[in-house]
């Protein structure tokens, strides 16, 4: 008797369509980022399993994150969105995001005075 194996053309498609409207979600949210704050950059980091992260920089210099649960997802949303990817978080990036109070506390914690971590 040989060996045979019932494949579902179907899940493939299935899997497609879902991750077809995956990056869709993202790439409107993004979008939306980018319309709130007079425009927006961005940058994809992997996450490994967990997938990839998007972070946003809007022209104000405020900046919001989504993670994507693959990296590919989080490149094709971003690719849909039509922003300007950055391959590093380097210096001249880095230097647009404007952080406020809450932010320097919670990056300093209880060495500036800021919430207790514990």
């Amino acid at each position: 008797m040989a060996d045979t194996q019932q494949v579902d053309e179907t899940t493939g498609t299935a899997q497609d369509a879902r991750a077809e409207r995956k990056a869709a979600k993202l790439a409107q949210r993004i979008s939306a980022f980018a319309k709130e704050h007079g425009g927006a950059e961005g940058h994809v980091e992997y996450l490994g399993q967990r997938g990839a992260r998007i972070v946003l920089v809007g022209e104000d210099g405020a900046w919001g994150d989504l993670v994507a649960p693959a990296h590919a997802l989080a490149e094709e949303a971003v690719r849909k969105a039509g922003i300007t990817v950055h391959e590093e978080f380097d210096g001249d990036f880095a230097a647009k995001v404007r952080t406020g109070p809450y932010e320097w506390s919670r990056m300093a914690g209880i060495q500036v005075g800021g919430p207790s971590n514990g």
